[in-house]
């Protein structure tokens, strides 16, 4: 008859312990909670009302405004930061950039400005470190051109996206501000269609010159290093631009991260101009510290009868669990020498029993891991042949645009004053750009190809993505004179939005680049019960069949000259095939009657 040992344990131990752990949990989960929540709140409450009538919150500088709020968070370790009425950071002139804006259609209003964009709202400080090796890819230095989409409220640009130009606004190398994005995905679906959803918010690509840049330096410490309260002020001003929150009234919100509650606390001020402003403030309802404080008396109690309990059955754990327990620690120990051919006998029906024999099993179990170690391993050799194919690949592209800048130099060297000198600094400058672009690709291709990525599933409308990537490629389609026919169904899809939109602007760059001049292009949805299927298809020209299955391998070009001037990177459609693979999507590509048909099939948003 099978004896378990926690009804042995039990008979010694649940009278003892049955009251204290009762009025322990009664006591946290009843009555200390509420208690604790409500004398929280109303702390907080009380130190806004008395920051709003002092002098404290004009700091007129980043470097005073940082210093209060260092204090406040000492004193009620509560975050807090003061926000201007459109619900911008106050005093961050430690990390701003200054843009001078050129003339633009999407903003004719702005052209010609200058203005300061803060750098807190679009990244992180920590991006600025000299370890990070794409920093180079996501910070620009005074001088330089870039590009800047945003929403236009009020003929103000609030910035969603950042990069050096229009075509890489949608790819890793790029600032975004990415509550202020989701925030216009959530609302677009608000309006009746796209087109009036941009009547009311008006949105604006636009270029400009890099004026200055500040950055902290030295002994200057940046404000805004908890991303978490940064990324909740960002939040709250994707809801006020979009109407969301009126401002007239002050409010108190719940907010929970990584099963941690918070409160947010927005109290609305004016300033002594007669301007709208807010404090914005965020607390923990957990914190170690003030919890410990309160509870160390109860506690004690606490200590003093497991102290008297442990005396009274450690005798009895000696003589009944000890002893098995050495038996198996020196199993384990063999196990842990790759020896596996010990044994523990099972002498009880008990858990102790039971335990003797998972050890047992994992013992067998972890024999045959590791046999299927050793086969791994010898795929894990295959897999380095592939890889030296890779770098055979990578040599191959880097080849021809050092051999280009190697001859440039020579004839440079060889003739100075030469008049096609600044003809031969283009054709430099040019494959530079090229070799960023390419190895650009490869790092992406390479985190995919890690198995270490993990896509990021939000729900978002497929018509949405497809309309905005055809308009953003409609100059280059006007520039060929193709002719662009689409039919989207309005479907709602579970994947991810940035990763989704990069396979479209891969499939229809390939489609614009290979359609001769003059021909169609045809890009529509199928719905299916479960999936939508997206097709894009170009008139006018085919793929042998004996290249179709190589068109997803990097590097590879239909064009047996394999030159980049006309055939991108070779990495697109390898790039793309990876974000289909992590989505575990249908996609191919086959010839049809008169022109070629790419394809994928993405999952609906599954219903509540």
């Amino acid at each position: 008859m099978r004896k378990s040992i926690v009804f042995k344990l039990f008979l010694l131990t649940s009278g003892l312990c049955a009251f204290v752990i009762a009025s322990l949990f009664v006591g946290q989960t009843v009555f200390f909670k509420q208690f604790y929540v409500h004398q929280k709140v109303e702390s907080v409450e009380s130190a806004l009302h008395t920051a709003s009538q002092d002098d404290w919150n004009n700091a007129g500088d980043a470097r005073t405004a940082f210093r209060n709020e260092q204090q406040f968070y000492q004193k009620y370790n509560t975050w807090i930061t003061e926000l201007d009425a459109a619900g911008n950071l106050k005093y961050t002139s430690d990390f701003e950039t200054e843009v001078r804006l050129e003339n633009s259609a999407d903003a004719s209003a702005l052209s010609g400005q200058t203005i300061t964009i803060q750098l807190y709202t679009v990244m992180n400080v920590e991006d600025l470190s000299a370890d990070n090796p794409l920093r180079d890819f996501i910070f620009v230095n005074p001088g330089e051109r870039i590009a800047i989409e945003g929403v236009l409220i009020d003929n103000r640009l609030f910035p969603q996206r950042i990069g050096r130009n229009a075509s890489n606004l949608r790819e890793e190398n790029r600032l975004e501000n990415g509550q202020l994005v989701r925030k216009e995905y959530e609302v677009v679906p608000r309006f009746k269609s796209p087109t009036e959803y941009r009547e009311r918010y008006p949105s604006g690509l636009v270029y400009g010159t890099v004026v200055q840049v500040r950055t902290p330096e030295g002994a200057d410490q940046p404000r805004y290093t908890n991303h978490l309260f940064l990324e909740r002020v960002k939040a709250f001003q994707a809801d006020l631009l979009y109407g969301d929150f009126s401002g007239k009234t002050d409010i108190i919100s719940d907010y929970e991260e990584n099963n941690v509650p918070y409160k947010i606390f927005v109290k609305r001020l004016t300033d002594r101009t007669g301007n709208t402003e807010y404090l914005f403030a965020m607390t923990s309802l957990q914190p170690v510290n003030e919890a410990a404080g309160v509870m160390r008396h109860y506690y004690g109690y606490i200590v003093l009868g497991s102290f008297l309990l442990v005396l009274l059955v450690s005798f009895y754990y000696a003589r009944r669990i000890a002893r098995p327990m050495l038996r198996m620690n020196e199993a384990t120990q063999r196990m842990a020498n790759l020896d596996f051919s010990v044994r523990i006998p099972i002498a009880t029906e008990d858990e102790i029993g039971n335990l003797s024999r998972s050890i047992n099993e994992l013992s067998g179990l972890l024999h045959d891991h590791i046999v299927r170690l050793e086969q791994d391993i010898e795929q894990e050799k295959r897999l380095e042949q592939t890889r030296k194919e890779f770098i055979a690949g990578v040599s191959h592209e880097l080849k021809t645009p050092l051999s280009v800048i190697e001859s440039c130099l020579y004839i440079l060297k060889d003739k100075p004053e030469s008049e096609k000198r600044a003809y031969y600094f283009a054709a430099m400058e040019d494959e530079v750009k090229k070799m960023n672009l390419l190895i650009t690709d490869m790092l992406e291709l390479a985190k995919y190809e890690s198995g270490t990525y993990k896509m990021e599933m939000t729900p978002f409308r497929i018509d949405a993505v497809l309309e905005r990537v055809c308009a953003k490629l409609a100059p280059d389609i006007a520039d060929k004179r193709l002719q662009l026919h689409i039919h989207f169904v309005p479907v709602e899809i579970e994947a991810n939005l940035l990763r989704i939109e990069q396979v479209v602007v891969n499939f229809m760059t390939n489609a614009i680049r290979y359609t001769p001049e003059g021909e169609n292009i045809f890009v529509t949805t199928v719905e299916e019960p479960e999936t939508v299927k997206v097709n894009i298809e170009n008139k006018g020209a085919h793929i042998p069949d004996e290249q179709m299955e190589k068109i997803w391998d990097r590097f590879y070009r239909i064009e047996h000259s394999r030159h980049r001037s006309t055939g991108g990177t070779g990495l697109g459609l390898a790039i793309s095939k990876q974000i289909l693979e992590l989505h575990e999507a249908r996609y191919g590509a086959t010839n049809t009657e008169d022109g070629v048909l790419f394809y994928f099939e993405l999952n609906k948003k599954r219903k509540a």
